[in-house]
This record gives C-alpha cells, sequence and structure tokens, in this order.
C-alpha cells in the first residue's frame, strides 16, 4: 500500500498536471488507464513464465504485480483529486523558489490526504483478499499469504468449519481497524475526487 501511493500519486501529479499541456502525457495517461480493461485471466500464464524467467516467482514479485495492476484505478482516483487543487498553490511555491520536486512534497502530497486513505483502503483491500495473484505466482514454494492459508482449512470431502470461521474473523480484523481510523478521509477522498 505505501509503495502504491508513493508511486501511484506522483505518477498521477506528473501526468495529471501535464495533461493539458502536451499530447504525451494525456496519451500515456490512457495508456494506463487502459490497463483497467484487461483481465487476470488474459495475463495469468504470460506473467507466470515472465515472473520465472526474471526470478521473482516470489512474493517481492507478488507485491511488484500488486502496485502494476493497480496503477489504472488509483492514478484515475489521483488525476480526479489534483483536478480540485488549485494550480495557484503550486505557482505561489515556485515564485518563493520552490522546486517541482520540493512544491510536491511539502505541499500537494500533504494536500492529497483523503485520496491516500481512500487508495491505501482500496489497494489494501484488493490485495488483502486476493487469491489469484499469489497462487498463480507463487504457486508450490511453500511460502503461502493469509487467503492461500486459509484454503488449507478445506479439502475435497470436508472441510473444518471451527477453525475457518475464526481465521476468516481474524483476517478481517485489520481491515475493519483500518477502514474506521481513516473513515473520516476516505469519506472525504471520495467526495473531492468525483467532482470537478
Amino acid at each position: 500500500m505505501v509503495v502504491s501511493i508513493l508511486v501511484h500519486s506522483l505518477a498521477a501529479y506528473a501526468i495529471g498536471r501535464n495533461m493539458d499541456r502536451k499530447k504525451i502525457f494525456k496519451v500515456s495517461y490512457y495508456f494506463i488507464i487502459a490497463g483497467m480493461y484487461v483481465p487476470f485471466a488474459i495475463l495469468m500464464m504470460p506473467l507466470v513464465k515472465q515472473t520465472a524467467v526474471m526470478h521473482l516467482d516470489n512474493m517481492v514479485g507478488v507485491m511488484v504485480l500488486y502496485v502494476v495492476f493497480y496503477m489504472p484505478m488509483n492514478m484515475m482516483l489521483y488525476t480526479g483529486y489534483l483536478r480540485n487543487v488549485p494550480v495557484a498553490l503550486e505557482e505561489a511555491a515556485r515564485v518563493d523558489g520552490a522546486s517541482t520536486w520540493t512544491t510536491y512534497w511539502k505541499i500537494i502530497f500533504p494536500l492529497m490526504k483523503p485520496m491516500h486513505a481512500t487508495v491505501a483502503v482500496i489497494t489494501g483491500l484488493a490485495v488483502w483478499n486476493d487469491v489469484m495473484t499469489p497462487l498463480v505466482i507463487m504457486g508450490g514454494s511453500g511460502v503461502n499469504t493469509l487467503p492461500l492459508a486459509q484454503m488449507n482449512f478445506q479439502t475435497a470431502f470436508a472441510t473444518n468449519y471451527n477453525l475457518a470461521f475464526a481465521s476468516y474473523l481474524l483476517a478481517m480484523l485489520p481491515m475493519i481497524i483500518f477502514y474506521i481510523v481513516a473513515q473520516k478521509q476516505i469519506i472525504g477522498g471520495v467526495t473531492n475526487g468525483a467532482v470537478k
């Protein structure tokens, strides 16, 4: 989640602020957004082969894939939110002698806190509940994510319901706590990012 917030917000800032001025940024934006329309089933077999060739068929490779998979949605959210942030703030910082890098980290990044919370919850929930990516990438490595470990409670002939439901409840707790803590920023991020 942290890497997604850092990388996606930075990319959205670079592309979103330059889309109206240069065509290459608009093309880049639409190219990245087009990734939302590619189903995982089409990518599954090439990803398994490519990650094996690059020796990324482990937990690090799965994390890299998550950052790439959720970039289209997060880019769209961040770019929509950035349209509500006045460019005059950046111009005032530039007049005061701040570089683009300083302007982003000291002014823009803190202003996007509601959208950071929204992206963190959306990405966190998707990653937390994902079964297919770790199953096809790390299958047979002996390392499991939580959803893969929960599959051990079910066999072809029986299910251990007591342990299964206890593990499901424990698996939900971190996400529920995170949502309760960040609820105000999430609602603010969704409403601000939805209006131009």
